[in-house]
C-alpha cells in the first residue's frame, strides 16, 4: 500500500468526527459503504448507511456540542485496515444534573477502495473508559450511556480486534 492509499484511508476515518461533530451526515457518503456493518456495541448496530444517518441525527441533535478526536492510526493492507483511537465530549443541557460526559476508546475499521474513494465497510468501537453524567447519552429510546466498558487488551484477546488478526497472520 502506497503513501496515497494510506492517506486516503485517513482521510475517510477523520472525516468521522467532522460529520458527527457538525451535525452533516451527508459526508458519512465519504466515509461509509451503503452496505456499512457498524457495531457500536451494545449501543446500537447498523448494517446500513441510510439508517446510520438518520439516526446519528436523531442522536446527535440534542446535544449543544459534541466534540470527537481521532488519533494514533495504524493503516496496513490491500483491503485496508485503519485502529485508531478515539475520545469523545458530549455536551447537554439536564435539568439539575451534569452537561457532560465523555468516553474514550478505540475504532477498528476495514475499508475498500471504491471509485470515489477508500470507504469503511466495517466498523467495531468499544469505550474503554468514561466520565461524567451517562444521562447526556440519552438522546433517543434505545440508547444509553450505560456503556460496557471493554479494556482493548480483552478484546484482542477474544479474537475481536480485525486489525490485530491480520497482523497476527503475518
Amino acid at each position: 500500500m502506497g503513501m496515497d492509499d494510506k492517506v486516503g484511508v485517513m482521510t475517510a476515518v477523520n472525516i468521522y468526527p467532522v460529520a458527527v461533530d457538525s451535525l452533516h451526515f451527508e459526508l458519512f457518503n465519504r466515509v461509509f459503504t451503503a452496505d456499512v456493518a457498524a457495531d457500536y456495541g451494545a449501543a446500537a448496530m447498523w448494517s446500513d448507511l441510510a439508517s446510520m444517518k438518520r439516526d446519528f441525527l436523531t442522536i446527535h441533535k440534542l446535544f449543544r456540542t459534541t466534540q470527537h478526536f481521532t488519533g494514533n492510526h495504524v493503516v496496513d493492507g490491500d483491503e485496508a485496515h485503519c485502529f485508531s483511537y478515539v475520545r469523545a465530549r458530549f455536551v447537554r443541557e439536564i435539568a439539575g444534573a451534569e452537561e457532560v460526559y465523555e468516553a474514550q476508546g478505540w475504532y477498528d475499521d476495514a475499508l475498500i477502495r471504491t471509485s470515489a474513494g477508500w470507504r469503511i465497510r466495517h466498523r467495531i468501537t468499544r469505550s474503554s473508559w468514561t466520565g461524567g453524567n451517562p444521562k447526556v447519552l440519552e438522546t433517543m429510546p434505545g440508547v444509553s450511556g450505560e456503556q460496557m466498558l471493554t479494556p482493548l487488551s480483552s478484546e484482542a484477546a477474544a479474537g475481536h480486534v480485525m486489525l490485530i488478526n491480520k497482523l497476527a497472520r503475518g
